[in-house]
């Protein structure tokens, strides 16, 4: 399997290295690269199956349908980013931010090409399907929140309203993976720290003094 353009299949391993066994990560892992080079809709099970060097019935031997194969993807994808945000220390609320905001930009700049199919391609979902995965993004939205309500309740942070900031800042970060590129001029880590540093100063109390 080529990397060319891509995340890359060692990045993408790392993401997907829990799921066994080996064809069926190489299938998830070449469905990720098609859906993202032409669309869910537009990919058929024999592009998934030439990407991942095996015959189009192989793919029936591990996931029942193309969107069995989207539904894994998401639920990856948003199971890594959940255990990401779950995993966030940091002394201070300002730090636990910085460090959230951070991590979950980054996340979407190094990964790309995986988060784009994750976070852009939920409306080919089946409504079970979909539902499970709404369920995560709430879990997600939540963790993200409580790092706000927490600076808010220490009295650093100024956020009238917290929801609408939380949707904010996730949104900010999601969307990093819609035009990231990696020739770009920041690598995933200095799109992280740029990004912590734009959200703190939306947070943070207006030091200005009125003279």
């Amino acid at each position: 399997m080529t990397t060319t353009g891509l995340d890359g299949f060692a990045l993408l391993d790392e993401t997907w290295r829990t799921v066994t066994p080996d064809a069926a990560r190489r299938m998830l892992i070449a469905a990720v690269q098609a859906f993202a080079g032409k669309g869910y809709h537009a990919t058929t099970t024999r592009d998934i199956a030439s990407l991942a060097g095996m015959s189009p019935a192989a793919v029936y031997i591990h996931y029942r349908s193309k969107e069995e194969l989207l539904f894994n993807i998401s639920l990856v994808g948003h199971e890594t980013s959940l255990a990401l945000l779950s995993s966030i220390e940091g002394e201070g609320a300002t730090q636990r931010l910085k460090n959230a905001v951070a991590a979950f930009a980054g996340w979407h700049a190094e990964f790309h090409t995986t988060a784009r199919v994750v976070q852009y391609e939920l409306g080919a979902l089946s409504p079970e399907h979909h539902a499970q995965v709404a369920e995560l993004r709430r879990q997600i939205e939540q963790r993200m929140r409580s790092f706000i309500e927490d600076g808010v309740q220490a009295g650093v942070f100024d956020v009238p309203d917290v929801k609408g900031a939380t949707l904010a800042v996730l949104s900010l970060c999601i969307d990093v993976a819609r035009w990231y590129h990696p020739d770009g001029k920041r690598t995933p880590d200095e799109i992280g720290a740029l990004y912590a540093d734009l959200v703190l100063r939306m947070v943070r109390p207006n030091q200005l003094t009125d003279f």
